[in-house]
C-alpha cells in the first residue's frame, strides 16, 4: 500500500509541484492550502508524512506542528521561504524531524521525504544477534529501554514519546553504551538512509530526547564537550 502524504502549503504553485514530485513516486497525496486545514486532515486517517510549510495564514505551521505533536509522531518536513537559522531551530524544537528552505528542488524534497519514510520503518540500530542466533527487539541501557520493532521508548517502565528521528538517534547510543560519538558518527549510524541530516540538526534532536526523558525523571544523554554525546553514565 502506497504510503500517504499530506502537504500544507498555501501557495497553489508549490502544492502543484509537490503533488507531481510525489505522485511521480507512487506516494498517495493530500493537498491542503492552510493550517486548519491540516489539523483536520491529519485528524481524519492515516497519514505517514507532512510537508508543512511554516508560513501559513490563520494556523502557522508551527502551531500546526504543536498541534500535530500533542497526539501523533508522524514525521514532519517543514518547508519554509526563509533561510533563517532560528526559523530551523524553533521547527525542530517543536517536534519537526527536517527542514529544507524555499525555493528547493523537487528530487531533494522526494529524498527527503524517503528517507524519513524509511527511518519510520526501519528500527533503530541492533546489537550483535545473541549467541542463539535471535535478534534482540529492546535496546536496554540501565533504566532506558527502547522497543526497535515498536518504536517505542521508555524510562524505568514509563513511556517516553519520541519522534522516529529521535529514536534513531537514542537507538545508535543505546548500540555502543560507554563509547562518546560524534555527531558525524550520529549521523552515520542513526541515519543510515539520510545523508541530509545536519550536525546542529543533531544537537536540536539532543536536546528534545533530554527534555522528553527530564519530564519523568530522566537525563539519558550526556554531552562530552568538542567530542560528540554518549549515554548518562556510561
Amino acid at each position: 500500500m502506497s504510503k500517504h502524504i499530506l502537504v500544507v502549503d498555501d501557495e497553489a504553485r508549490i502544492r502543484e509541484v509537490l503533488l507531481y514530485a510525489l505522485q511521480k513516486e507512487g506516494y498517495a497525496v493530500t493537498a491542503v492550502a492552510d493550517g486548519r486545514a491540516a489539523v483536520e486532515a491529519a485528524g481524519a486517517g492515516t497519514v505517514d508524512l507532512v510537508v508543512l510549510d511554516v508560513m501559513l495564514p490563520g494556523l502557522d505551521g508551527l502551531e500546526v506542528c504543536r498541534r500535530l505533536r500533542a497526539g501523533s509522531r508522524t514525521p514532519i518536513l517543514f518547508l519554509s521561504a526563509r533561510a533563517d537559522e532560528v526559523d530551523r531551530i524553533v521547527g525542530l524544537e517543536l517536534g519537526g524531524d527536517d527542514y529544507l528552505t524555499k525555493p528547493f528542488s523537487p528530487r531533494e524534497l522526494v529524498a527527503r521525504v524517503r528517507a524519513l519514510l524509511r527511518r519510520t520503518e526501519a528500527p533503530p540500530p541492533a546489537p550483535a544477534p545473541a549467541p542463539t542466533g535471535a535478534r534482540a527487539v529492546v535496546l536496554r541501557h540501565g533504566p532506558i529501554e527502547v522497543d526497535t520493532e515498536r518504536h517505542e521508548a521508555r524510562y524505568l517502565g514509563q513511556p517516553v514519546s519520541l519522534t522516529a528521528t529521535e529514536l534513531g538517534v537514542l537507538g545508535a547510543l543505546l548500540e555502543r553504551p560507554g563509547v562518546v560519538l560524534s555527531r558525524g558518527q550520529l549521523m552515520q549510524r542513526a541515519y543510515r538512509y539520510d545523508n541530509l541530516i545536519t550536525e546542529r540538526t543533531i544537537d536540536t534532536h539532543v536536546r528534545r530526547i533530554r527534555a522528553k526523558f527530564r519530564v519523568v525523571g530522566g537525563d539519558p544523554i550526556a554531552t562530552v564537550h568538542g567530542v560528540g554525546y554518549k549515554l548518562q553514565g556510561a
